[in-house]
């Protein structure tokens, strides 16, 4: 390796550890305020609001990978509004189900089970859909593989179940893994993200990496959630408040829009790194 090789690379895990040591500050604040301020994080409107923003940056992100793209103007806006009414029809119903409370827990555990069909349904009907579509695959292609990786920092505000441990609304069980899980995906997603767009030595491996533990975290907090309701793990208090609007719409919005972003990205990665080093984002 070269010395100017050598260099950059440092300059780039250097600038990594900024975005690391910038996110771990958002976290110390945000979660200090929840903290400090429990009544307004109990009226819902932190989560409402962080909500909106998150699925605005996802919509934005979309629109701004269709303008790299070779795709004339009216294609574009045909794809993204597409795209866009689906993803919007799709929280508005969550939405409303969450404040009907149909994501509760039933007593006596009868009917289907609400929340993993929420989870699960959305990422087995999508997935599909967009691995097999050759302008989802053009939208890849032009898009910086970073940007994927990047938004998905929204993941620290999982940490608001350790926040319900805390406060003794949520099972120590599932919000300790869960909780802990969510945070360093998060805290790992811009340092990630900047590594790849720096297209530091072993980067895409990295973000790869990152994108696994990604998955591998919901992977435990759904199979914990599952032993808990029945009854396998029996928790030291009832996790009735994961059920429960607004935290009910971490699990049955966010995590699979979160499982179908870091399989786009995986996709991605993969076929980023079958491309010559030059034409590289």
């Amino acid at each position: 390796m070269s010395n100017t090789a050598a260099t950059t690379g440092s300059n780039a895990y250097r600038g990594a550890l900024g975005f690391l040591a910038l996110t771990a500050v958002f976290v110390v604040v945000w979660y200090g305020f929840i903290l400090a301020f429990p009544d307004i994080q109990a009226t819902g409107a932190l989560s409402v609001i962080t909500r909106v923003i998150i699925h605005a940056l996802i919509l934005t992100g979309l629109w701004l990978g269709l303008a790299c793209t070779d795709l004339d103007a009216g294609t574009r806006l045909k794809v993204w509004l597409t795209i866009a009414i689906l993803f919007t029809a799709w929280l508005a119903v969550m939405w409303w189900l969450a404040i009907d409370g149909a994501f509760r827990p039933r007593p006596g555990g009868g009917g289907a089970p609400a929340l993993p069909i929420a989870i699960l349904l959305p990422v087995l009907v999508a997935l599909p859909i967009l691995l097999s579509s050759k302008r989802v695959a053009a939208i890849l292609d032009a898009t910086p593989a970073s940007w994927l990786i990047g938004l998905q920092a929204y993941r620290v505000l999982g940490g608001i179940f350790l926040v319900l441990s805390i406060r003794g609304s949520m099972a120590t069980a599932f919000a300790v893994p869960a909780g802990v899980g969510d945070v360093l995906v998060g805290l790992l997603a811009l340092p990630v993200a900047y590594l790849v767009r720096a297209k530091a030595r072993h980067a895409v491996r990295i973000g790869t990496a990152w994108n696994v533990l990604g998955l591998v975290d919901f992977a435990i907090a759904i199979g914990m959630g599952a032993l808990i309701a029945q009854q396998i793990i029996v928790p030291d208090r009832p996790n009735t408040q994961l059920g429960a609007f607004p935290t009910v719409m971490i699990p049955t919005f966010a995590v699979p829009s979160s499982i179908i972003l870091h399989m786009l990205s995986l996709w991605q990665l993969r076929r980023l790194a079958r491309k010559p080093a030059e034409i590289r984002k």
